[in-house]
């Protein structure tokens, strides 16, 4: 293994891996990626004796240099077993999930579905928000990077892997988009729900409602959702 190939969701997220590898081993090189055309441009004969790490990217690797690289690929994904795919804090949140976590695993084909080789979990503290759910478990991922890095680094053999399978419905971004749509008469508990785990402007898909043809978008400064005793609907302004 001479080679690490580093694939992340920003540039800067690649200095501090590449320096934490190094430690562990030296000798290795490292080429970085942020985009499936910068991944495409690294040549055949460095994906043979390389391993590539993805680390909270949103690029499909292909499969053709899935089968290429020699020494595996690995992704660290901000999520856990149980909520494989697509902003899975989001729908973590939804569903009033208890724990949450990191997990590791071999990149596939078919995007997490490849065996686990690493988990970190935590309890989701009450209340916190999706933005702090996403931080936490961040946090939870470079650990889990951290403690696997010196096996990353230096052991050409394939990782353990673990006991444990991916479960639950694998999230896409057209059912994110299909929670952010407002049903008319939707309860004021769902809103609440809906509200809490899905109103975020960082992802770029707001909440709406359409009303008699007209679709309206909640105002980004409605922060809190509607509790029961109090009025059913949020501010709602006109999306353009």
């Amino acid at each position: 293994m001479k080679t690490i190939i580093l694939l992340t969701g920003v540039a800067d997220q690649q200095f501090a891996l590449t320096e934490l590898l190094k430690a562990h081993n030296p000798a290795l090189s490292f080429r970085c990626a942020v985009t499936a055309d910068e991944l495409a441009a690294i040549e055949p004969e460095v994906l043979r004796e390389a391993r590539l790490l993805a680390f909270t990217t949103s690029v499909i690797v292909p499969e053709h240099i899935l089968a290429t690289l020699g020494h595996g690929a690995y992704n660290f994904h901000p999520g856990p077993p149980q909520y494989p795919g697509w902003a899975p804090a989001h729908f973590a949140l939804y569903d009033g999930a208890r724990t949450f976590g990191a997990t590791a695993h071999v990149m596939a084909a078919r995007v997490d579905s490849g065996p686990i080789v690493g988990v970190e979990s935590f309890i989701i503290p009450d209340k916190i928000s999706v933005r702090g759910l996403e931080q936490i478990a961040y946090v939870r991922l470079a650990h889990l990077f951290w403690r696997m890095s010196r096996d990353l680094a230096c052991d050409p053999t394939p990782l353990a892997e673990l006991e444990i399978a991916w479960c639950g419905i694998k999230s896409t971004r057209q059912m994110y988009r299909e929670m952010c749509e407002l049903p008319a008469g939707i309860s004021v508990g769902e809103l609440a729900r809906r509200i809490r785990a899905f109103h975020d402007d960082f992802r770029g898909i707001p909440l709406t409602c359409s009303l008699h043809g007209i679709r309206f978008q909640l105002a980004t400064t409605a922060t809190q959702a509607p509790e029961p005793p109090q009025v059913v609907s949020p501010p709602l302004a006109a999306a353009s």
